[in-house]
């Protein structure tokens, strides 16, 4: 039997036989250990049926694993939940400091429209540890609201930015490293407050949000004031906002002159015994190095001989002092 998810309510032991043992499972993410200690919670989880709780009671701390949900989303949420009752229970967990209260693991969206309704919420209560409620809130979202790229970027980044250690965070998101450092980079890059002008995106995948934050990286932008600047209020989907602000900023960057670069004089070396060497000229397209074959003929001729291993002595040592820079 696989292994059940955290937020899966447990099935009720038949009254005839007693409940064989789990079969053995291949854990579901292999990067760490970390889920070993949500497998020693399931014991108790049979005694977590889903339960009501007065929302007065619940709260909503921890990190966010969506953006920001509008009045509208909630008030349409509560709209269903009044016609056909609260389908999908939210998960909390007590408050140790403060008995008789909880925190939400997942269902933030629906904590708010039940709070609009002034009823109580159907909960499934787990005693976790914050890593277990981490895993469990990734787990819960990746599997039934799809987040977005740039939702779990940002829920990423946070998590990183709060000291949950980097296993904790691959298999709350089922990503790998490479995936997680290229999240937290366009997450760090990218301005929260311009997320959520633009949206959850769904339609942007991770490679326009990173050619997006390659734009604005390293060049003196105020994506804010961009975003602010590009009436979003006017654009009906957060893909149509997202390209928006995205040809904002091409447009802002090819308007900006490139910087030239000052010309190179061209210097004259010597020998300390005043024996001249070479003269080094550059230009936009190139470094030229020209050696005198009427001072130098001898070594004009060596450098020709030897020009290919000099050259490649010479890549080695700069490629060693910018490895080691």
């Amino acid at each position: 039997m696989a292994r059940r998810n955290l937020f899966q309510p447990p099935p009720l032991p038949s009254a005839s036989a007693p409940e064989p043992a789990p079969a053995e499972s291949k854990p579901r993410f292999p990067n760490t250990g970390a889920m070993s200690g949500v497998k020693s919670t399931l014991k108790d989880l049979s005694s977590n049926a889903v339960r009501e709780i007065a929302v007065e009671t619940i709260e909503e701390g921890g990190p966010k694993d969506r953006l920001a949900f509008s009045d509208a989303d909630v008030a349409q949420l509560a709209e269903s939940i009044r016609q056909h009752g609260q389908q999908v229970p939210i998960m909390v967990r007590p408050i140790t400091e403060k008995p008789g209260y909880y925190r939400v693991v997942y269902g933030r969206r629906r904590l708010r429209a039940l709070r609009t309704l002034r009823i109580p919420a159907k909960a499934l209560v787990r005693s976790l540890s914050d890593e277990e409620a981490i895993l469990a809130q990734g787990q819960e979202n990746s599997q039934r609201l799809d987040p977005s790229f740039i939702e779990k970027a940002l829920f990423a980044a946070e998590l990183s930015d709060s000291g949950y250690e980097p296993a904790v965070i691959l298999d709350a998101l089922a990503i790998d490293r490479p995936m997680l450092s290229r999240m937290t980079k366009v997450a760090r890059t990218i301005p929260e407050a311009v997320v959520q002008l633009i949206g959850s995106a769904h339609g942007i995948g991770r490679r326009r949000w990173e050619e997006l934050a390659d734009k604005v990286r390293g060049h003196d932008v105020d994506l804010k004031q961009v975003a602010d600047g590009a009436d979003l209020g006017a654009v009906a989907t957060s893909d149509d906002r997202f390209a928006r602000v995205s040809d904002a900023v091409t447009a802002l960057l090819s308007a900006v002159p490139e910087a030239k670069t000052p010309p190179y004089p061209a210097r004259a070396f010597r020998h300390r015994d005043g024996t001249p060497l070479a003269e080094v000229k550059e230009t936009a397209r190139a470094l030229t190095l020209k050696v005198s074959k009427s001072d130098q003929p001898d070594f004009a001729r060596w450098l020709r001989d030897n020009a290919e291993a000099e050259l490649t002595r010479l890549y080695e040592a700069w490629r060693s002092d910018k490895t080691s820079g």
